[in-house]
């Protein structure tokens, strides 16, 4: 399968389909953390470009409500319904199967509500962080492996200039979960 995976810089979900031996290519306009296929760029330039599944990871910093705090700023110079068109523009993508992802946000309320929420303790991992799935023609997906300790360990990390990567990239458990059941 023909796989993009939108706005990840990180290799997470591309290189779980490339292990299940999908054509998988992330896409971001920062380079790619991790070798393997990665488009730096816009990511339509290339929606158009016969994929089979797209999982999009758009940026979340105008849309979680963990940034709510700054969100009047945000509509009055625009960068928050700039942000909730981009999601749209990828909902609305040429792509027969499409997953985008974020956390609990204001895409819910200004778009639709999400198919699903899940958790990385539902995926092998003992933290909590709510995680948005909005889906076309894909199921949700099923936890793999529910596990004790579930701590916030995501949102209590402690300022730093990686943070918001470290925030944003995809749990294992779940991306492993994403390949196996919608590849």
């Amino acid at each position: 399968m023909k796989v993009l995976v939108a706005c990840e810089y990180s290799g997470t979900v591309r290189d779980a389909f490339r292990a299940k031996a999908h054509d998988a290519w992330s896409c971001d306009l920062l380079p790619t953390d991790h070798p393997g296929p990665h488009y730096q760029g816009d990511v339509f330039d290339i929606i158009g470009d016969a994929w089979e599944l797209m999982v999009a990871h758009p940026p979340g910093t105008h849309l979680a409500v963990s940034g709510a705090r700054h969100f009047a700023e945000e509509r009055a110079d625009g960068r928050q319904q700039a942000a909730l068109a981009f999601v749209q523009r990828l909902l609305d993508a040429p792509i027969d199967k499409i997953a985008l992802e974020n956390p609990i946000s204001i895409i819910s309320s200004q778009i639709r509500k999400p198919d699903q929420i899940v958790q990385p303790w539902q995926f092998g991992h003992g933290e909590t962080k709510a995680t948005c799935l909005w889906l076309k023609n894909l199921p949700n997906l099923e936890p793999t492996n529910i596990v004790e300790g579930r701590e916030a360990r995501v949102h209590k990390m402690a300022p730093s200039p990686d943070r918001w990567k470290l925030r944003s990239t995809t749990f294992q458990g779940i991306a492993d979960a994403m390949a196996q059941q919608w590849g």
